[in-house]
Order: structure tokens, then C-alpha cells, then sequence
């Protein structure tokens, strides 16, 4: 949940503490959609105290996976302003928590400091079922090269592996953050997002493997709600159906998500002919990527 943070305003003069207030707290209206609901907060208070007394009043109706603005009443204009920044509460008030609205553009910028790489599902029985899936495996693997050189995470996750077996022997995951079995057909099991919150900035996860229609598209979502940018990589993921492949990625990029192609992601991390890995990043691209099935006619 994040807050924007705008310019410093006054508070209105309202006068400080009030009755039934414990001694050193200033009574707060805290408003949350239809609902109003008088407490107190510490003489003081900013930002944060107020989101803690936001989430004990209604925690249990707001969605954590929305972005909010803080605002306060404002008798001088007689209605919300956004909270200013640095906020303290000094005087009795009237806040609220308002979900945005507005979607905001997605640039799709691509640091190797904030990005992570998930690898999802690229199993042995897959192979016969998969269209083409030799390419994808072929993507994959220079994607996974692509990280190792660039010391960017990588996450894999293994669909029933029991029954489907093991990643594909063409896949090196030497060197990987984690490799986790899974039944869930999204990756962002509790596992992955402890792993996730271990990595300092993650903004953006570049997701590959299969299927494009379910466990990457489950995948995307969840991430997206959670507030991380996805970019998908056309060239390594699909399914057992092109149909139900190129609908996922019409669906996926009308909700925001990046779908992109492997070299576009690798030569955005190194962004600058004089990174001191383009070299090697340019060896791999040499040979253009295999393109997947994605220009043939569905």
C-alpha cells in the first residue's frame, strides 16, 4: 500500500485534544468508504501511525493490494486535501483512506538492480504437448544465461514435478535463487514472496515458460496486483494451444502487463554499449532468437 505525498498545507484550526481523549492523544475521525469511526491516535502522529490505526479499525475490508491516498479535512476549503508530507497530528481531525482510481502509465524501464527472473514450469512432460516447445527452451536458456551474467535473481518453479517431472535437462539452473515444487498454477507462492522481500527493490519480474494462458497469466496478475511490473517474454512461453496463447497475451497487455521479446529485455538491462557485460550480452543475441510460432498464422 503506498501513499502519494504532496505539498505541505495547513491544518485547520480546530483546537487541540478533545473530550474522552486519553491524556497525550489527539482525537481522529477516520473515514474508510462509507464508514466514519472516532478513535485517537498519540499527540504527534504522521503518516504511518495513521495507516496502523486505518488497518486496526478496517483492516478486514481493505484490499492490500490497491494503492492508497491519505487525506485530510480541510475546514478552509471545506473538503479532502491529500495529506501533506510530513504530516504530525497536533489538533483534532478528520482523515480518510481513498483507494486510487487512476491507472497509471507503465514505462516498462528494466535495471538489473530491481529485476527478477521467473522461470515457470519448463518441464520434461511438457515437451510433447507444448507448441514449440524446442524454442522456448532454446529462449529460456539464454535468458537464464543472460541473468547469470548480469547477477540478476532467478526463480523457478516446478508444476507438480512428481507427475510432470523435472525442468528440461537444456535448462541450466545452475546458480538460481530458488527452485520451488508447486500445485498452485501461480508462482507467487508464500516461498516466492519471502524470497522476494530478501531482495532489496525489486520493482519488475521478467516472466517466462508455460502455459501462457494459465500459470503465466495467473502469475502476471497476482504480481501486478501486488504491485510489480511484469514484463512477459513472448518468445519463450506458450502453450498447448495458439489459440489460448495469443488471447493470454492480448488479455495481458490490455491490463498493463509488458509483453516484450528476450533480446528487447537483455539489451534493456545493459542499456548502454559501454556496460562493462554488453559484450557478453551481445554474444548471446548474435544468432537472433527462434520466433516461437509468433508469426505464424494461428
Amino acid at each position: 500500500m503506498a501513499a502519494a505525498e504532496p505539498a505541505v498545507l495547513a491544518l485547520p484550526n480546530s483546537g487541540a485534544g478533545g473530550a474522552g481523549a486519553p491524556s497525550g492523544t489527539v482525537p481522529v475521525l477516520f473515514c474508510f468508504s462509507v464508514f466514519a469511526r472516532p478513535s485517537s491516535v498519540p499527540h504527534g502522529a504522521g503518516y504511518e501511525l495513521l495507516i496502523q490505526k486505518f488497518l486496526s479499525l478496517y483492516g478486514d475490508q481493505i484490499d492490500m493490494h490497491r494503492k492508497f491516498v491519505v487525506q485530510l479535512f480541510a475546514e478552509e476549503w471545506g473538503q479532502y486535501v491529500d495529506l501533506p508530507k510530513g504530516f504530525a497530528v497536533s489538533e483534532r481531525c478528520k482523515v480518510r483512506l481513498v483507494p486510487l482510481q487512476i491507472q497509471l502509465t507503465t514505462l516498462g524501464n528494466l535495471t538489473p538492480s530491481s529485476t527478477v527472473f521467473f522461470c515457470c514450469d519448463m518441464q520434461e512432460r511438457f515437451r510433447p504437448a507444448i507448441k514449440y516447445f524446442g524454442d522456448i527452451i532454446s529462449v529460456g536458456q539464454r535468458l537464464l544465461q543472460g541473468a547469470r551474467i548480469l547477477g540478476i535473481p532467478v526463480i523457478v518453479t516446478e508444476q507438480y514435478p512428481k507427475g510432470l517431472g523435472s525442468t528440461v535437462q537444456e535448462i541450466d539452473l545452475t546458480g538460481v535463487k530458488l527452485v520451488l515444487p508447486k500445485t498452485k498454477f501461480s508462482m507467487v507462492l508464500p516461498e516466492v514472496e519471502a524470497a522476494l522481500a530478501e531482495i532489496p527493490g525489486v520493482r519488475s519480474v521478467v516472466l517466462f515458460g508455460v502455459e501462457t494462458h494459465v500459470c503465466i497469466q495467473q502469475t502476471a496478475l497476482e504480481l501486478v496486483g501486488r504491485g510489480v511490473e511484469v514484463h512477459i517474454v513472448a518468445d519463450a512461453t506458450s502453450s498447448r494451444s495458439m489459440m489460448d496463447r495469443m488471447f493470454a497475451l492480448e488479455r495481458l497487455a490490455r491490463t498493463g502487463i509488458i509483453v516484450t521479446t528476450s533480446e528487447a529485455v537483455l539489451l534493456q538491462l545493459v542499456a548502454d554499449k559501454d556496460h562493462p557485460k554488453f559484450k557478453e550480452i551481445q554474444n548471446l543475441i548474435k544468432a537472433s532468437a527462434p520466433e516461437s510460432g509468433l508469426l505464424s498464422k494461428v
